[in-house]
């Protein structure tokens, strides 16, 4: 299993970061240590003073494929969940300077809480899925499906180009805007459509 993010897949994310807004999907992977499942706790580790929450809409590979058309895209996943894409930001921020990769900052540890999947079938489809994030009970990110750069079908078409796609791979498909620190103690809380799939303690 390998977990695919998304970077920039949202214009005023792309803004807040002051990057610019891609031609094409940006993508980078993490590895399957990064997966934090069952609402279990995230520990903030030492290595960073600044970790940030990215919530995403995240998809599960259900079929294997590669050279996938983007029409037949939804023929390879058929369920779907909120997760978070945690970012060691003064570790990217230093790699990024040095003109270094920046797996350091992105692939660590639970590094990637996931949420409890959702079935397609139950949605009513996957271009206008409302889902937000709570901090402390506070709504810190709010996005929809529709404001994606690159839809679903165009993500898995672009990135089995490249990589084979296998069930159970995982795609978290990007982050709206909203993104800032967590710090001990926090509760985050994210749900799709208003359901709350997702919901745990930085400690």
């Amino acid at each position: 299993m390998k977990i695919i993010c998304i970077g920039r897949n949202y214009s005023e994310n792309a803004r807040e970061m002051n990057a610019q807004v891609p031609e094409a999907p940006v993508f980078f992977m993490k590895p399957d240590t990064a997966l934090l499942k069952d609402n279990a706790p995230f520990y903030h580790p030492d290595f960073s003073s600044d970790i940030h929450h990215e919530l995403e809409l995240v998809v599960k590979i259900s079929k294997a494929g590669k050279h996938i058309q983007a029409q037949f895209a939804p023929n390879y996943f058929n369920e779907v969940t909120v997760g978070i894409d945690f970012t060691a930001r003064d570790l990217q921020a230093n790699c990024k300077a040095k003109g270094l990769p920046w797996e350091i900052a992105k692939a660590f540890d639970n590094s990637a809480p996931i949420g409890k999947f959702v079935p397609v079938s139950k949605l009513k489809g996957m271009n206008n899925l409302s889902f937000s994030l709570l901090k402390n009970g506070q709504q810190v990110q709010q996005g929809n499906s529709s404001d994606m750069l690159f839809n679903i079908n165009q993500i898995i078409e672009y990135v089995s180009k490249f990589i084979t796609l296998k069930v159970g791979d995982l795609i978290y498909t990007g982050t709206p805007a909203g993104v800032s620190s967590v710090k001990i103690g926090d509760v985050l809380e994210a749900s799709l459509e208003g359901e709350t799939l997702l919901k745990f303690e930085i400690k």
